[in-house]
């Protein structure tokens, strides 16, 4: 069993403004409709183990402490599975709901305010569909994503068809659900319904309280038959690069931050956030890879939320959002472009901070830094500039 993470210090805490959450991924179950010789959770899907899809994907939008609930006797398989997120894992329950409940005790030592729980066994979890839920719980104690009910339905038996059923208000409903933390955690408490609830938004009702409902998204189709391993869900993707470039002037009177890592320089880069221009660069790449605009489209300077904020939220979300569109990051590569300072001594330190933050094994980031043999802005050391490429493959 991995220790307690601490939270995601890439993220610094929130989506676009909103407050921090917890996730809970449900991973205990035996998968047997799936057939195999392993819970379906841990089949390879798409080049990786189910459950690493979603324990991604919420990394990446900056949910932590991630707790996974898992089979009793699967340490050794779940700890390969999800090999160098930040997670911890507990075994699970006899039913779904005593899995959960088992979760969401292990965190009443150090409660969040908010908590995503989400089955592993829908592994496609789009940036927008969290943010969502979280944007909801500011209203409701509790929000899950529906989608709407297009096919005809009807009741029958034996085989036979009896009548029809009028779908007007009927919903599908998907993962990851969200509750207040506290509200949830007393609701599974004082459960006293059937052994088995059909989901946590059940036992949150039980409870009496109010859950919002927000748009879902077919990504979130789950996997339960042998069928469904074998086939990709979703449309055919390829590899994709993207580039971004960025120059900020040197000033008096600022901190110089580069690819994260504060470096002591008489100067530092002038702008309305920290001014990070290798992160700024290599956010526009990875926007770029996926087709979703620029940083300015997300975190745009007029706003006041983002004067003086850490670079590095910038780029946790860019990535969220590249898991977001199915894809992961496969390499990213950065070239920083001054006179002073020199970038040497502290290109280890840089690479090891972008890695941190977008989750990457360190084989998959690469810093470099160049000069203009003194000829422009940057020769004449008047501001910085940087470059970036990012390539991102189906996940």
């Amino acid at each position: 069993m991995t220790g307690s993470p601490p939270r995601n210090p890439a993220f610094a805490g929130d989506l676009h403004g909103i407050s921090p959450a917890a996730a809970v991924i449900v991973a205990a179950g035996k998968g047997t409709r799936a057939g195999g010789s392993v819970p379906k959770q841990f089949a390879l899907w798409q080049g990786k183990p189910l459950l690493r899809h979603s324990a991604e994907a919420l990394h990446a939008a900056g949910l932590a402490p991630i707790v996974v609930a898992i089979p009793e006797g699967w340490d050794e398989e779940a700890a390969k599975a999800l090999a160098g997120l930040p997670v911890c894992l507990i075994a699970g329950g006899a039913t779904r709901r005593a899995s959960v409940h088992a979760a969401l005790e292990s965190l009443a030592t150090e409660p969040p305010v908010r908590v995503l729980i989400h089955d592993a066994a829908r592994p496609f979890l789009p940036a927008a569909v969290i943010e969502a839920l979280l944007v909801a719980l500011d209203a409701k104690p509790g929000a899950i994503p529906v989608l709407p009910v297009v096919d005809s339905v009807v009741r029958g038996d034996n085989g036979l068809r009896l009548h029809a059923e009028a779908r007007d208000g009927l919903y599908r409903v998907q993962t990851p659900q969200a509750f207040h933390y506290p509200a949830i955690l007393a609701a599974h408490r004082a459960w006293s319904g059937p052994s088995e609830a059909g989901d946590d938004a059940e036992v949150a009702d039980a409870a009496g309280l109010a859950v919002a409902l927000v748009p879902g998204d077919e990504a979130l189709r789950k996997v339960t038959f042998a069928a469904d391993l074998e086939t990709t869900m979703t449309p055919m993707l390829l590899p994709r690069t993207g580039m971004g470039f960025d120059v900020h002037r040197l000033v008096e009177g600022e901190e110089l931050w580069l690819c994260g890592v504060r470096i002591d320089h008489p100067k530092g880069l002038s702008g309305h956030s920290d001014a990070d221009v290798a992160i700024h660069a290599l956010v526009d790449a990875l926007l770029g890879a996926i087709a979703a605009g620029d940083i300015g489209d997300h975190f745009p300077p007029s706003d006041p939320q983002w004067k003086g904020a850490a670079s590095d939220r910038f780029l946790a979300h860019a990535a969220s959002l590249v898991a977001g569109s199915g894809h992961a990051i496969a390499h990213v590569d950065v070239t920083i472009i001054c006179e002073a300072p020199k970038i040497g001594p502290h290109k280890a330190a840089m690479r090891a901070r972008l890695a941190d933050i977008l989750a990457l094994p360190l084989d998959r980031v690469s810093v470099k830094a160049t000069t203009t043999e003194r000829l422009g802005l940057t020769g004449r050391g008047e501001g910085i500039a940087a470059q970036a490429v990012a390539t991102v493959v189906p996940a």
